[in-house]
């Protein structure tokens, strides 16, 4: 073998591995809010998967995909409010 299994990781399985490939995939503090929302969307989708899969992680995980889920609204709220021409 040549070492392919290192290159490229499969999907998260364990909550572990989706906080880990979400804090790769997180958005810089000054980001629009836009990234920011797509980040959130992202989160959550990915921790609903997470609750169905780790068992063992599972109210965590439902947890995470809440406080996920909480964060996209909040920001698609504000989102509007950041266009030209709205005051």
């Amino acid at each position: 073998m040549t070492g392919d299994k290192a290159a490229k990781p499969g999907p998260p399985r364990t909550l572990r591995q989706a906080h880990e490939a979400l804090a790769r995939s997180r958005p810089r503090l000054k980001a629009p809010l836009g990234e920011w929302l797509a980040y959130y969307q992202r989160s959550a989708a990915l921790y609903a998967e997470i609750v169905e899969i780790d068992r063992g992680h599972h109210h965590e995980a439902l947890h995470m995909a809440e406080q996920a889920q909480n964060s996209a609204k909040e920001i698609a709220a504000q989102i509007p409010l950041q266009r030209p021409g709205h005051a």
